[in-house]
This record gives C-alpha cells, sequence and structure tokens, in this order.
C-alpha cells in the first residue's frame, strides 16, 4: 500500500543537510508507523544540495526557475534518506544515499520550455531526472534511482535481509 504521511516536512536542520532529510524520512515514517503499527513501514526524503544550500521543492513556477538557473553548469548532491520502521518488532532501520550531479549550462529558453513539460512544484530542486531526456543533466555519479527518489538496489537489500519473507510473498517487484 502506497500512502502520504502528512508529516509537516522541516525546512532546515542545524547541522547538515543529511541530517535534515534523515529527519524528515523518520517523521513521515513515524505518522505511517502509528497508524499501521503490524505493516512495515518506509518513508523516504530527497533533497537538492548546492555549496550547502538545500533545495527543497519549489513554492512556485517563479521559484523553480529560479533554482534551475542556480543549478545551471554546476554539480549538486542529491540526499535520499530512507526510514523503514515496523513498530510490531520493533524495528528502525535508516541510512541516506548521496548521488552527485553535473547540470549542462542553461539557457532561459530551455529553462521554460523544461518547466512547460513538468510540474516541478513537488519535485527537490524543481527537475525530474526520470523525465530529463538529456536536457538537464550532463552526468550522474551515483545512484540514479537515487536522483529519481529512492535508492531501489540498496533499498531492496536491505529490505531482503531484514523481512526476507516479504519478496517471497509479494514477488520480486519493490
Amino acid at each position: 500500500m502506497i500512502a502520504p504521511s502528512h508529516a509537516e516536512e522541516l525546512e532546515d536542520h542545524p547541522e547538515s543537510p543529511r541530517h535534515l532529510a534523515e529527519a524528515n524520512a523518520a517523521m513521515k515514517a513515524m505518522v505511517l508507523a502509528a497508524q499501521h503499527p503490524e505493516d512495515v513501514v518506509l518513508a523516504a526524503d530527497t533533497i537538492v544540495v548546492l555549496h550547502g544550500e538545500v533545495f527543497g521543492k519549489p513554492a512556485s513556477i517563479e521559484a523553480a526557475r529560479n533554482m534551475l538557473a542556480r543549478l545551471s553548469g554546476q554539480t549538486h548532491e542529491v540526499i535520499t534518506a530512507v526510514c523503514i520502521l515496523c513498530s510490531a518488532l520493533p524495528l528502525r532501520i535508516q541510512f541516506e544515499e548521496i548521488t552527485r550531479v553535473r547540470f549542462r549550462p542553461l539557457s532561459d529558453a530551455v529553462i521554460k520550455d523544461y518547466l512547460q513539460t513538468i510540474d516541478p512544484l513537488d519535485k527537490a530542486g524543481a527537475y525530474a531526472a526520470q523525465d530529463d531526456a538529456g536536457r538537464l543533466i550532463e552526468h550522474i555519479e551515483g545512484c540514479l534511482s537515487n536522483v529519481i527518489g529512492l535508492p531501489m538496489d540498496r533499498t531492496k537489500a536491505i529490505l531482503t535481509e531484514n523481512f526476507p519473507g516479504l519478496f517471497q510473498s509479494a514477488g520480486s517487484d519493490l
């Protein structure tokens, strides 16, 4: 089952951007675990970080345009924190994946065209790697699925290790 947690996300953390993503993933997981105490709950939070500044989800198209302009020609980090909870066991597993992404230099026209083809308001950094088609991203160092929003290989390995029966009964798709 997929369900939104409706947890109020933090926008800043005093320690680091990585800690911000971890705190948000944990809050989302705890809200859902309280509603579904017998289930294994997986929650994630993805942020984009450029020179220590966190780029979350833009509040407007203009904010999205500004984010993309600032990311233009730069290498940034995408941090996804994952929190897996099961209140019935009790079990809590938390980890994060960091991927480095280099953007091509972007003209105003490319940014405008891109923003007309996707909804940037629900995407950290105002972009979607899965919809990029080479328009923005020049190079990815690390896990592509992390940039999309969930580091699939690592998540599946951790779930398989801790819940081996989960994939036997549900099939092999994660």
